[in-house]
C-alpha cells in the first residue's frame, strides 16, 4: 500500500466531537486560566498590604470593565475547575462511564459551574449594597 492510498486517521473535519470531550479541553483551558487569574489576585493582595496607593491602584483596574471580565471568567474558571475534578474522582472511583451518565453529568458541571459563578457574583453585588 503507497503512503497515496493509506486511509487518513479522522480529524476534526470528519470526526464529530462529543460533549466529554469538549468538557475535556475546556478542563484543560480553565485550568490554565487559574494561573494568571491566582496570580492577579496575589498582586491585589499584595497592594492591598502595601499601602492606600497601591491598592487604589490595584482597585481601579480590577473595577474596570477588563478587570471584571476577566475577574468573572477567573471565577467560572474556579468553579467550573472544581466541579469537573469533582466528576473525574467519581469516574477515578469507576462511577459514570455510561453514556447516558457522562453526557449528564457533563451537563450537569456546566449548570453547576454557571450557577455557583452567578451566585458569587449577585452575593458580591449585594454586599457592595448595589
Amino acid at each position: 500500500m503507497t503512503a497515496e492510498n493509506r486511509p487518513l486517521s479522522p480529524h476534526i473535519f470528519i470526526y464529530r466531537l462529543h460533549l466529554t470531550t469538549l468538557l475535556s479541553g475546556l478542563h484543560r483551558i480553565t485550568g490554565v486560566m487559574l494561573i494568571p487569574g491566582s496570580v492577579l489576585l496575589v498582586l491585589w493582595l499584595w497592594a492591598a498590604a502595601t499601602g492606600t496607593e497601591a491598592y487604589a491602584t490595584a482597585t481601579w483596574a480590577i473595577g474596570s470593565w477588563l478587570g471584571r471580565l476577566c475577574l468573572f471568567g477567573w471565577t467560572f474558571s474556579l468553579f467550573y475547575h472544581l466541579c469537573n475534578g469533582i466528576r473525574h474522582l467519581f469516574w477515578d472511583a469507576g462511577h459514570g462511564f455510561e453514556l447516558a451518565r457522562a453526557r449528564a453529568s457533563g451537563l450537569a458541571v456546566v449548570a453547576a459551574s454557571g450557577a455557583l459563578t452567578l451566585a458569587v457574583w449577585i452575593a458580591g453585588y449585594a454586599a457592595r449594597g448595589g
